[in-house]
Protein backbone atom coordinates (compact mmCIF):
# COMPACT_ATOMS: atom_id res chain seq x y z
CA UNK A 1 0.00 0.00 0.00
CA UNK A 2 1.18 3.57 -0.97
CA UNK A 3 2.05 5.92 2.18
CA UNK A 4 0.03 8.64 1.47
CA UNK A 5 -3.41 5.72 1.61
CA UNK A 6 -2.60 4.90 5.12
CA UNK A 7 -6.11 6.29 6.04
CA UNK A 8 -7.97 5.14 3.34
CA UNK A 9 -10.81 2.71 2.91
CA UNK A 10 -10.42 -0.09 5.19
CA UNK A 11 -11.86 -3.61 3.95
CA UNK A 12 -12.02 -4.78 7.45
CA UNK A 13 -14.67 -2.15 8.43
CA UNK A 14 -18.43 -3.32 7.87
CA UNK A 15 -19.37 0.23 7.30
CA UNK A 16 -16.90 0.79 4.65
CA UNK A 17 -17.66 -2.51 2.80
CA UNK A 18 -21.98 -2.15 3.20
CA UNK A 19 -21.18 1.85 1.95
CA UNK A 20 -18.98 0.10 -0.76
CA UNK A 21 -21.49 -1.91 -1.86
CA UNK A 22 -24.67 0.24 -1.90
CA UNK A 23 -22.81 2.84 -3.96
CA UNK A 24 -21.57 -0.21 -6.57
CA UNK A 25 -25.60 -1.31 -6.84
CA UNK A 26 -26.63 2.93 -7.09
CA UNK A 27 -23.62 3.05 -10.25
CA UNK A 28 -25.05 -0.37 -12.13
CA UNK A 29 -28.62 0.83 -11.50
CA UNK A 30 -26.68 4.56 -13.09
CA UNK A 31 -25.19 2.94 -15.54
CA UNK A 32 -27.72 0.40 -17.40
CA UNK A 33 -30.44 3.07 -16.73
CA UNK A 34 -28.68 5.62 -19.25
CA UNK A 35 -27.78 2.62 -21.53
CA UNK A 36 -31.27 2.36 -22.22
CA UNK A 37 -31.19 5.65 -23.47
CA UNK A 38 -27.98 6.21 -25.36
CA UNK A 39 -27.45 3.16 -27.27
CA UNK A 40 -24.46 1.58 -28.45
CA UNK A 41 -21.44 3.50 -26.19
CA UNK A 42 -21.37 1.78 -23.25
CA UNK A 43 -17.52 2.13 -23.05
CA UNK A 44 -18.51 6.04 -23.24
CA UNK A 45 -21.29 6.26 -20.88
CA UNK A 46 -18.22 4.38 -18.09
CA UNK A 47 -16.42 7.04 -19.17
CA UNK A 48 -18.72 10.04 -18.32
CA UNK A 49 -19.47 8.25 -15.04
CA UNK A 50 -15.51 7.93 -14.35
CA UNK A 51 -15.40 11.47 -14.74
CA UNK A 52 -18.33 12.65 -12.62
CA UNK A 53 -17.41 9.96 -9.98
CA UNK A 54 -13.87 11.54 -10.03
CA UNK A 55 -14.69 15.47 -8.99
CA UNK A 56 -13.94 16.23 -12.80
CA UNK A 57 -14.67 17.99 -16.29
CA UNK A 58 -15.19 15.75 -19.72
CA UNK A 59 -14.49 16.57 -23.35
CA UNK A 60 -17.08 15.05 -25.53
CA UNK A 61 -15.61 14.82 -29.08
CA UNK A 62 -17.33 13.28 -32.24
CA UNK A 63 -19.00 14.36 -35.68
CA UNK A 64 -22.29 15.85 -34.83
CA UNK A 65 -25.51 13.61 -34.24
CA UNK A 66 -23.65 11.22 -32.53
CA UNK A 67 -25.67 11.36 -29.09
CA UNK A 68 -23.49 13.76 -27.23
CA UNK A 69 -25.98 16.51 -26.03
CA UNK A 70 -28.21 13.30 -25.33
CA UNK A 71 -25.83 11.61 -23.20
CA UNK A 72 -24.96 14.62 -20.93
CA UNK A 73 -28.79 15.18 -20.81
CA UNK A 74 -29.47 11.64 -20.10
CA UNK A 75 -26.78 11.53 -17.39
CA UNK A 76 -27.98 14.86 -15.65
CA UNK A 77 -31.34 13.53 -15.30
CA UNK A 78 -30.29 9.84 -13.81
CA UNK A 79 -27.91 11.32 -11.57
CA UNK A 80 -30.54 13.80 -9.73
CA UNK A 81 -28.43 16.79 -11.00
CA UNK A 82 -29.54 20.55 -11.68
CA UNK A 83 -28.45 21.02 -15.20
CA UNK A 84 -28.09 23.70 -17.79
CA UNK A 85 -26.86 24.36 -21.35
CA UNK A 86 -25.36 26.88 -22.80
CA UNK A 87 -25.13 27.00 -26.59
CA UNK A 88 -21.46 28.37 -27.62
CA UNK A 89 -21.38 30.40 -30.63
CA UNK A 90 -18.99 32.76 -32.27
CA UNK A 91 -20.49 36.09 -30.41
CA UNK A 92 -21.05 34.69 -26.97
CA UNK A 93 -19.41 36.62 -24.42
CA UNK A 94 -17.73 35.20 -20.96
CA UNK A 95 -20.59 37.39 -19.14
CA UNK A 96 -23.38 35.13 -20.95
CA UNK A 97 -21.96 32.31 -19.21
CA UNK A 98 -20.64 33.60 -15.69
CA UNK A 99 -23.03 36.50 -15.00
CA UNK A 100 -22.56 40.24 -14.69
CA UNK A 101 -23.42 43.21 -12.69
CA UNK A 102 -26.32 45.37 -13.10
CA UNK A 103 -27.26 48.42 -11.70
CA UNK A 104 -30.28 48.20 -9.41
CA UNK A 105 -32.47 50.60 -7.40
CA UNK A 106 -33.75 50.25 -4.02
CA UNK A 107 -36.93 51.30 -2.51
CA UNK A 108 -35.17 54.39 -1.03
CA UNK A 109 -34.18 55.55 -5.04
CA UNK A 110 -30.97 54.33 -3.76
CA UNK A 111 -28.69 52.86 -6.73
CA UNK A 112 -26.32 49.80 -6.37
CA UNK A 113 -24.85 47.13 -8.32
CA UNK A 114 -26.14 43.66 -8.11
CA UNK A 115 -24.47 40.29 -9.63
CA UNK A 116 -26.89 38.57 -11.58
CA UNK A 117 -25.57 34.70 -11.81
CA UNK A 118 -24.68 33.47 -15.19
CA UNK A 119 -25.57 29.96 -16.26
CA UNK A 120 -22.77 28.63 -14.51
CA UNK A 121 -23.77 28.32 -11.39
CA UNK A 122 -25.44 24.80 -11.45
CA UNK A 123 -24.20 21.72 -10.76
CA UNK A 124 -23.57 20.07 -14.28
CA UNK A 125 -23.11 22.86 -17.14
CA UNK A 126 -23.30 21.34 -20.70
CA UNK A 127 -21.22 23.60 -23.02
CA UNK A 128 -22.51 22.73 -26.07
CA UNK A 129 -20.14 22.88 -29.12
CA UNK A 130 -17.36 24.32 -27.00
CA UNK A 131 -15.03 25.15 -29.57
CA UNK A 132 -17.38 27.62 -31.93
CA UNK A 133 -16.63 30.08 -29.03
CA UNK A 134 -13.53 32.02 -29.43
CA UNK A 135 -10.63 31.28 -27.21
CA UNK A 136 -11.68 34.60 -24.96
CA UNK A 137 -14.94 33.28 -23.87
CA UNK A 138 -13.81 30.08 -23.61
CA UNK A 139 -11.30 31.19 -21.06
CA UNK A 140 -14.52 32.53 -18.96
CA UNK A 141 -14.75 28.74 -17.72
CA UNK A 142 -11.08 28.18 -16.30
CA UNK A 143 -11.39 29.89 -12.91
CA UNK A 144 -14.75 28.16 -12.68
CA UNK A 145 -12.73 24.43 -13.53
CA UNK A 146 -10.31 24.85 -11.14
CA UNK A 147 -11.41 26.17 -8.54
CA UNK A 148 -15.29 26.21 -8.09
CA UNK A 149 -15.75 29.93 -7.98
CA UNK A 150 -16.30 32.97 -10.20
CA UNK A 151 -14.30 36.24 -9.50
CA UNK A 152 -16.86 39.39 -10.61
CA UNK A 153 -16.10 43.06 -9.46
CA UNK A 154 -13.47 41.88 -6.95
CA UNK A 155 -16.11 39.38 -5.43
CA UNK A 156 -16.14 35.49 -5.53
CA UNK A 157 -18.82 33.87 -5.77
CA UNK A 158 -18.82 29.77 -5.13
CA UNK A 159 -20.41 27.45 -7.10
CA UNK A 160 -22.48 24.86 -5.95
CA UNK A 161 -21.46 21.30 -5.52
CA UNK A 162 -21.31 19.23 -7.06
CA UNK A 163 -20.12 21.25 -9.87
CA UNK A 164 -18.96 19.31 -13.30
CA UNK A 165 -18.67 20.61 -16.77
CA UNK A 166 -19.15 18.69 -19.82
CA UNK A 167 -18.31 20.25 -23.13
CA UNK A 168 -19.04 18.82 -26.64
CA UNK A 169 -16.51 19.40 -29.09
CA UNK A 170 -17.20 19.18 -33.08
CA UNK A 171 -14.24 17.85 -35.13
CA UNK A 172 -11.77 21.37 -35.08
CA UNK A 173 -11.58 20.33 -39.18
CA UNK A 174 -14.60 21.56 -39.55
CA UNK A 175 -15.70 25.30 -40.65
CA UNK A 176 -16.26 27.57 -37.99
CA UNK A 177 -14.33 25.86 -34.90
CA UNK A 178 -11.47 26.99 -32.64
CA UNK A 179 -8.83 24.59 -30.93
CA UNK A 180 -9.20 24.79 -27.50
CA UNK A 181 -5.88 26.67 -25.37
CA UNK A 182 -4.11 24.11 -23.61
CA UNK A 183 -4.51 25.41 -20.20
CA UNK A 184 -8.16 24.74 -21.17
CA UNK A 185 -7.45 21.69 -22.34
CA UNK A 186 -5.70 20.77 -19.00
CA UNK A 187 -8.72 21.31 -17.01
CA UNK A 188 -10.45 17.98 -18.64
CA UNK A 189 -9.73 15.14 -16.74
CA UNK A 190 -10.55 12.90 -19.93
CA UNK A 191 -11.33 13.17 -23.38
CA UNK A 192 -13.97 11.49 -24.52
CA UNK A 193 -14.68 10.03 -28.19
CA UNK A 194 -17.33 9.08 -29.22
CA UNK A 195 -18.00 7.09 -32.68
CA UNK A 196 -20.65 5.76 -34.80
CA UNK A 197 -22.46 2.96 -33.27
CA UNK A 198 -22.68 -0.95 -34.78
CA UNK A 199 -25.40 -1.95 -36.69
CA UNK A 200 -27.46 -3.57 -33.88
CA UNK A 201 -27.24 -0.80 -31.61
CA UNK A 202 -28.26 1.81 -34.46
CA UNK A 203 -30.93 -0.41 -35.30
CA UNK A 204 -32.39 -0.21 -32.21
CA UNK A 205 -31.93 3.24 -31.78
CA UNK A 206 -34.37 3.77 -35.27
CA UNK A 207 -37.09 1.81 -33.41
CA UNK A 208 -36.66 3.60 -29.98
CA UNK A 209 -36.49 7.36 -31.32
CA UNK A 210 -39.09 7.77 -34.44
CA UNK A 211 -42.00 5.82 -32.64
CA UNK A 212 -44.62 7.88 -31.32
CA UNK A 213 -43.37 7.64 -27.59
CA UNK A 214 -39.61 7.89 -26.43
CA UNK A 215 -37.84 6.34 -23.58
CA UNK A 216 -37.67 8.68 -20.41
CA UNK A 217 -34.29 8.67 -17.76
CA UNK A 218 -35.70 8.05 -14.39
CA UNK A 219 -33.88 10.01 -11.25
CA UNK A 220 -31.70 7.07 -9.19
CA UNK A 221 -29.18 8.68 -7.36
CA UNK A 222 -29.41 11.96 -5.14
CA UNK A 223 -27.09 14.67 -5.12
CA UNK A 224 -26.12 13.27 -1.22
CA UNK A 225 -25.40 9.94 -2.88
CA UNK A 226 -23.60 11.01 -5.48
CA UNK A 227 -21.08 13.43 -3.71
CA UNK A 228 -20.82 10.18 -0.85
CA UNK A 229 -19.45 8.61 -3.80
CA UNK A 230 -16.96 11.04 -4.97
CA UNK A 231 -15.50 10.92 -1.00
CA UNK A 232 -15.25 7.13 -1.10
CA UNK A 233 -13.34 7.28 -4.45
CA UNK A 234 -10.47 9.32 -2.97
CA UNK A 235 -10.48 6.76 -0.28
CA UNK A 236 -10.15 3.53 -2.15
CA UNK A 237 -6.59 2.44 -2.19
CA UNK A 238 -3.94 2.50 -4.62
CA UNK A 239 -1.19 -0.45 -4.56
CA UNK A 240 2.37 0.33 -4.97
CA UNK A 241 2.56 -1.24 -8.33
CA UNK A 242 -0.40 1.08 -9.78
CA UNK A 243 1.24 4.13 -8.68
CA UNK A 244 4.35 3.24 -9.85
CA UNK A 245 2.72 2.67 -13.19
CA UNK A 246 0.97 6.15 -13.59
CA UNK A 247 4.29 7.98 -12.28
CA UNK A 248 6.06 6.36 -14.95
CA UNK A 249 3.57 6.11 -17.49
CA UNK A 250 2.95 10.26 -17.08
CA UNK A 251 6.84 11.18 -16.56
CA UNK A 252 7.91 8.54 -19.76
CA UNK A 253 5.68 11.02 -21.92
CA UNK A 254 7.47 13.73 -21.30
CA UNK A 255 10.03 15.17 -23.76
CA UNK A 256 12.39 15.98 -20.59
CA UNK A 257 11.88 12.00 -19.04
CA UNK A 258 11.05 10.17 -21.83
CA UNK A 259 11.11 6.38 -21.49
CA UNK A 260 12.82 6.71 -24.72
CA UNK A 261 15.27 8.97 -25.96
CA UNK A 262 14.55 9.33 -29.28
CA UNK A 263 11.11 9.44 -28.28
CA UNK A 264 12.03 12.85 -26.96
CA UNK A 265 12.66 14.62 -30.50
CA UNK A 266 8.46 13.39 -31.26
CA UNK A 267 7.13 15.76 -28.06
CA UNK A 268 6.26 19.26 -27.95
CA UNK A 269 5.33 18.88 -24.82
CA UNK A 270 4.26 15.88 -22.21
CA UNK A 271 1.19 15.41 -19.58
CA UNK A 272 1.67 17.75 -16.39
CA UNK A 273 1.52 16.70 -13.08
CA UNK A 274 -2.49 17.19 -13.32
CA UNK A 275 -2.56 14.61 -15.69
CA UNK A 276 -1.04 12.32 -13.07
CA UNK A 277 -3.65 12.82 -10.38
CA UNK A 278 -6.60 12.46 -13.05
CA UNK A 279 -5.11 8.91 -14.07
CA UNK A 280 -5.04 8.19 -10.51
CA UNK A 281 -8.54 9.50 -9.77
CA UNK A 282 -10.36 7.79 -12.83
CA UNK A 283 -8.77 4.55 -11.95
CA UNK A 284 -10.29 4.67 -8.70
CA UNK A 285 -13.13 5.49 -10.30
CA UNK A 286 -13.17 2.72 -12.69
CA UNK A 287 -12.20 0.28 -9.60
CA UNK A 288 -15.49 1.64 -7.42
CA UNK A 289 -17.56 1.56 -10.56
CA UNK A 290 -16.40 -2.09 -11.72
CA UNK A 291 -17.38 -3.19 -7.67
CA UNK A 292 -13.38 -3.00 -6.96
CA UNK A 293 -12.00 -1.82 -4.01
CA UNK A 294 -8.96 -0.96 -5.43
CA UNK A 295 -7.81 0.01 -9.09
CA UNK A 296 -5.27 -2.29 -10.86
CA UNK A 297 -2.66 -2.30 -13.77
CA UNK A 298 -5.57 -3.16 -16.21
CA UNK A 299 -7.34 0.25 -15.17
CA UNK A 300 -4.40 2.37 -15.92
CA UNK A 301 -4.26 0.71 -19.85
CA UNK A 302 -7.70 1.74 -20.39
CA UNK A 303 -7.72 5.16 -19.29
CA UNK A 304 -3.94 6.40 -20.04
CA UNK A 305 -5.70 7.54 -23.51
CA UNK A 306 -8.73 9.46 -22.78
CA UNK A 307 -6.36 11.03 -19.87
CA UNK A 308 -3.17 12.25 -21.43
CA UNK A 309 -4.14 12.75 -25.40
CA UNK A 310 -5.59 16.02 -24.77
CA UNK A 311 -2.64 16.97 -22.76
CA UNK A 312 0.40 15.98 -25.29
CA UNK A 313 1.56 17.76 -28.39
CA UNK A 314 3.88 16.40 -31.26
CA UNK A 315 6.36 18.32 -32.29
CA UNK A 316 6.06 19.32 -36.34
CA UNK A 317 8.51 16.97 -37.67
CA UNK A 318 6.45 14.18 -35.69
CA UNK A 319 3.03 15.41 -37.26
CA UNK A 320 4.50 15.38 -40.73
CA UNK A 321 5.78 11.76 -40.10
CA UNK A 322 2.06 11.18 -39.77
CA UNK A 323 3.02 10.07 -36.30
CA UNK A 324 -0.37 10.34 -33.79
CA UNK A 325 -0.63 10.86 -30.02
CA UNK A 326 -2.30 7.95 -29.44
CA UNK A 327 -0.07 5.96 -30.71
CA UNK A 328 2.70 6.93 -28.15
CA UNK A 329 0.49 6.50 -25.59
CA UNK A 330 -0.11 2.71 -26.68
CA UNK A 331 3.62 2.04 -27.04
CA UNK A 332 3.98 3.23 -23.62
CA UNK A 333 1.29 1.12 -22.24
CA UNK A 334 2.24 -1.83 -23.98
CA UNK A 335 5.77 -0.91 -22.86
CA UNK A 336 4.83 -0.71 -19.36
CA UNK A 337 2.61 -3.48 -18.89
Amino acid sequence: MSQNDLSSFSADSPADLAMAERLTAQLGAVRDAIGQIVLGQRDVIDRLLVTILSGGHALLIGAPGLGKTLLVSTAAQVLGLDTRRVQFTPDLMPSDITGSDILDEDENGRRFFRFVKGPIFTQLLLADEINRASPRTQSALLQAMQEYEVAQAGTNHKLPRPFHVLATQNPIEQEGTYPLPEAQLDRFMLRIALSFPERDAERDMLLQTTGALTAEAPVLLSERSLIEAQALVRRLPVGEKVLEAILTLVRGLRPETAYRPELASSLLYGPGPRAAQALMLSCRAQALLDGRLAPSLDDVAELAEPVLAHRMALSFSARASGLKVEELIAKAVEALL
